[in-house]
């Protein structure tokens, strides 16, 4: 269990996305480990937090190092930090993660980061790079996602045509 956080020199080792159940909705390693430690460290840690009680605190210490979690409707979005890090900090990151993903999806749901995960992603790289926050504002982030969507969209335009112009010529 020390080998797995000894490793880590990264401020936040991981960042978790849990629905009530249990279920795994998203995960970002800021570290490299095997898909076993991977497996047993989210085990783990999905228990400490779903087993807590609504009344308990957010911040909780597991292997060395510190859990801040908050839940948002069904969702719990947890962050493991340094012992040394702020975890009203980290709470304030979380909850910036949230509205701009409710920014993005209207009211997000759990469906949201299931079927648009890798949307999902690209925000939380907007704002999160290598585990340090990267941008603060939430304008910033909403102009950077809009000019992505709008490059994919062009892009599957132009594959569109490329593909009626095959069948064209294939004919």
């Amino acid at each position: 269990m020390a080998l797995l956080l000894d490793r880590c020199n990264d401020s936040y080792a991981l960042l978790l996305l849990n629905c009530r159940q249990g279920k795994v909705r998203l995960t970002k390693w800021y570290s490299t480990y095997s898909q076993k430690e991977r497996t047993k460290a989210i085990r783990e840690l999905s228990g400490v937090i779903l087993s807590r009680g609504p009344e308990l605190c957010n911040f909780v210490d597991w292997r060395g190092r510190k859990v801040v979690y908050k839940r948002y409707a069904s969702i719990y979005f947890c962050m493991c930090i340094d012992v040394d890090d702020n975890e009203l900090e980290v709470v304030q990151i979380i909850h910036h993660f949230v509205e701009i993903l409710n920014i993005y999806f209207g009211s997000v749901c759990e469906l949201d980061l299931i079927f648009n995960f890798h949307k999902v992603y690209y925000i939380l790289d907007e704002i999160l790079i290598a585990g340090e926050l990267q941008e603060s504002s939430k304008r910033a982030v909403s102009r950077l996602i809009d000019a992505q969507d709008s490059l994919v969209e062009m892009a599957k335009e132009e594959a569109s045509l490329i593909r009626s112009m095959i069948a064209q010529v294939t004919k």
